[in-house]
């Protein structure tokens, strides 16, 4: 029987502890090595730590689920393998939060990325198929802390007529110091305050020189004006911050005010699954063989404005591989375009087209691709027999300054014995028209016609097994379903670690 006592005093011997072979330590102490760190994080209290070590902790603690900076401290301290990495260094809590959203990590992260790629690229693990796909992670913010746009602008609006209603009514006590109660620019409002501030300063001293006068008509008035001009200021004060607010959205439709990168997103975190708005980021990540090759950090909702940017980003790190797949979530008619013109394979269904296969959507009477097109004089003619004519090209611009090209086609309202046909006319009396976006239907058919080659069937059938189980792994292996950090750059430092 061993002799255990813990209070026992014995001869303290260091033993060198190496972990196994396969450890993911081992492969995190490789990959960090591999990039040539000479120079030590000068940031470290109380003393300076080498970049290598904090690096590796970092990466180390977060593949245990290990997030907080308290926890990392407490980790390194602890766990053996951890104390192998860093050498027995513990930097301290406030040390290992400022060394994760330091600009050092984030070039070393991309660094490392791009190091990783090449390595799987040369042993043959990925291939040139860059599987992109995107989900929502949870910012550190409150979720009671929404500002939205649309009632920004209708409490903006309203506190701009507070003020002319305010303006008009200090014309109506004295005359003069209004010049234009409809200008509310901030050089007319400033000057209305400082005629203000004269007036009340002049007020006062004839005040002071009859204070015995009673009634005193000059009081009365300081009264009124004084209120007015606290009025003012509060409503000038609402004023520029609804400016504020504005510059915040920047095509957002949301933030919130404990994170204002943060937009509020739908996710799916109640046990109902119904899809609550909370504040959130649009984590993008391009895969293969199930191997991160690309990090993309967005504040827009839908994944349809991320590809073009996500895109570019992995073509300047060198990660972008030669064929292109998403789901439908990235088919638009912008993305089509930006495609066809810079790369030419490429597998993004669009929205519809499972749906158009069905029996419900090839018997719709109203779906225009069932009607009869007759290509030579270019019009339709739709189960009433109502004929659609061409009638004039039309050009809609979206928000972000896409333009998309339309035909008008108009119904023929008087059939061969010039009667009047009732079905060529919405319940409202008007013409019925419909409008034909060619651009998109080459690319609907082109997309259709490309899935239909069992070469990218086959590739796009591999998405799933591919993109998805990264998630996966994120959010249930890892417990990653919550950003530790605020702001768009420190967020996406995290997500790098991640």
């Amino acid at each position: 029987m061993n002799n255990y006592n813990i209070d026992q005093m014995t001869l303290s011997i260091p033993l060198d502890y190496k972990p196994k072979e396969n450890h993911p330590a081992r492969f995190i102490n490789d990959l960090v090595e591999s990039l040539n760190i000479e120079k030590v994080y000068s940031s470290g209290r109380p003393r300076e730590y080498d970049l290598r070590a904090m690096l590796k902790l970092i990466l180390f603690a977060y593949s245990r689920s290990v997030m907080t900076s308290r926890k990392i401290e407490e980790f390194a301290e602890e766990n053996i393998v951890a104390r192998w990495l860093t050498q027995y260094q513990v930097p301290s809590y406030r040390t290992i939060c400022r060394f994760r959203i330091s600009d050092e990590i984030e070039t070393l992260l991309d660094d490392s990325l791009t190091n990783l790629t090449s390595v799987l690229k040369q042993n043959g693990l990925i291939d040139e198929v860059s599987f992109i796909d995107g989900t929502k992670i949870l910012a550190d913010a409150n979720k009671f802390s929404f500002v939205w746009k649309k009632n920004t602008i209708r409490f903006d609006d309203m506190n701009k007529s507070q003020i002319q209603n305010l303006l008009s009514e200090i014309n109506e006590v004295r005359l003069g110091i209004v010049e234009n109660p409809s200008d509310l620019s901030d050089d007319a409002l400033e000057e209305v305050q400082i005629k203000l501030e004269l007036h009340l300063e002049d007020l006062n001293a004839r005040i002071e020189a009859n204070p015995k006068k009673s009634p005193n008509p000059d009081k009365q008035e300081r009264r009124k004006l004084k209120s007015y001009s606290r009025k003012l200021d509060n409503r000038i004060d609402k004023k520029s911050e609804h400016e504020k607010q504005m510059k915040k959205f920047d095509k957002r439709n949301s933030y919130a005010k404990s994170d204002e990168d943060a937009t509020f997103m739908r996710v799916k975190e109640d046990p109902m699954l119904n899809g609550q708005l909370k504040p959130a980021y649009n984590v993008q990540i391009a895969t293969s063989n199930q191997f991160i090759t690309g990090v993309g950090m967005f504040q827009n909702p839908t994944d349809t404005r991320t590809l073009i940017p996500f895109i570019k980003q992995l073509e300047e790190n060198h990660t972008l591989g030669d064929v292109i797949v998403a789901d439908a979530g990235y088919g638009s008619e912008s993305n089509y375009q930006f495609l066809d013109d810079n790369y030419k394979k490429y597998v993004i269904p669009y929205s519809t087209m499972l749906k158009e296969n069905s029996k419900k959507w090839k018997t719709d009477e109203k779906k225009v691709m069932n009607w009869n097109y007759y290509e030579d004089d270019d019009y339709y003619i739709n189960p009433q027999g109502v004929r659609f004519s061409f009638n004039a090209y039309r050009i809609r611009t979206d928000k972000y300054g896409f333009k998309r090209y339309f035909k008008e086609y108009i119904s023929e309202i008087f059939d061969d014995d010039h009667n009047r046909i009732p079905q060529a006319f919405t319940p409202g009396g008007n013409r019925k028209r419909i409008y034909i976006n060619p651009s998109l239907e080459y690319f609907k058919a082109s997309m259709r016609s490309k899935l239909s080659i069992p070469q990218y069937a086959d590739i796009y059938a591999r998405r799933k097994n591919d993109v998805e189980p990264v998630f996966g792994n994120m959010k249930a292996c890892l417990g990653f379903k919550r950003f530790h950090v605020k702001g768009l750059n420190k967020v996406k430092k995290e997500m790098m670690i991640v």
